[in-house]
């Protein structure tokens, strides 16, 4: 297990109209920028395994607190969190480093952050490597309809947004244990209850399965939540449909080389036409659930740095 200690301490960095709370390791500077984007509920700490592997093999490693998480900017706005200011974040902090572009990495939303930033600002993203979720081509029907059809209304998507603040509300009654009850593996089969599955998780007193993180490890992003509150995430899935909007007349190919990473356990369905979208992309499967950056620290780490080693002698 990590010892929180060894993470490094942020510093607050102005761009784009906001304050992000941003972590760094490595050269900076040093013509090797990687940026590394966490997904919900999530937070740079996240990425606590791979800062030092990649510090270490030479890159300039950014890990900021995306606009809505820990100590970051948390506008009040719902559409203060579309696409185009997401990624105008992270264009920005490219921006603050003089960097013209760089490696980007993002796990769940992060992934979604960063297939969308490739999109919308090509010429700054010169490889991209995203961990369970894959590319979502737009199709013909709004994102949050799209949803609806195939999941039903108590999708957590759908919730989010039919439903605004009820999550929100019953998430921050409950950080410990939805947290605690969220960060797990290897959990046993169940039958569908009814409801909204993530709600039922913040609500249940008993965890299934194993833990992933320690209790220190976990007391972070407890402290994190509790102190931010959980509306600043889940504004982003409230911008879905704008952000279909948003794509409709960008080019929807992302030609950089890419790497996707699933998990085997992972309940985020695979793409099936993810090469068509993404024609350079190498797939590679861990057998870990959702959380893969921290439940298989070693294999992630391997993984990305055997791709970027081939990828940056190119």
């Amino acid at each position: 297990m990590f010892n929180p200690n060894d993470f490094p301490k942020p510093g607050l960095i102005a761009v784009n109209g906001v304050t992000l709370e941003v972590f760094e390791a490595g050269n900076a500077n040093g013509g090797k920028p990687i940026v590394l984007c966490h997904g919900w509920p999530e937070h740079a700490f996240s990425w606590r395994y791979q800062l030092a592997a990649l510090a270490n093999a030479g890159y300039h490693v950014i890990v900021p607190n995306q606009r809505g998480y820990g100590n970051s900017t948390r506008p009040a706005a719902v559409t203060a969190y579309d696409l185009d200011h997401l990624t105008g974040d992270l264009i920005a902090l490219l921006d603050h480093y003089g960097y013209a572009d760089a490696t980007f990495i993002g796990h769940d939303w992060g992934a979604m952050v960063v297939w969308g930033l490739t999109l919308l600002h090509p010429t700054r993203v010169n490889k991209l490597i995203n961990l369970s979720v894959p590319y979502m081509d737009r199709g013909t029907m709004p994102w949050l309809e799209f949803l609806e059809a195939i999941l039903g209304s108590d999708s957590y998507f759908v919730h989010f947004n039919r439903q605004p603040g009820v999550a929100d509300a019953i998430f921050a009654a409950n950080t410990m244990q939805f947290l605690r009850n969220l960060y797990r593996k290897n959990v046993p089969p169940s039958e569908p209850q009814p409801g909204m599955a993530l709600i039922n998780l913040a609500n249940a007193e008993t965890p299934r399965g194993e833990p992933i993180m320690s209790d220190a490890e976990l007391a972070i992003f407890v402290a994190a939540f509790e102190a931010s509150g959980f509306s600043g995430g889940l504004n982003w899935y409230r911008n879905l449909d704008r952000n279909w909007q948003r794509l409709a007349d960008v080019d929807p190919i992302i030609q950089q080389p890419a790497l996707m990473i699933y998990g085997n356990h992972d309940s985020v369905q695979r793409s099936p036409n993810l090469p068509t979208f993404v024609p350079n992309v190498e797939v590679l499967d861990l057998d870990c659930g959702h959380w893969i950056q921290q439940e298989k620290p070693n294999e992630t780490n391997q993984a990305i740095l055997n791709w970027l080693k081939r990828h940056d002698s190119v």
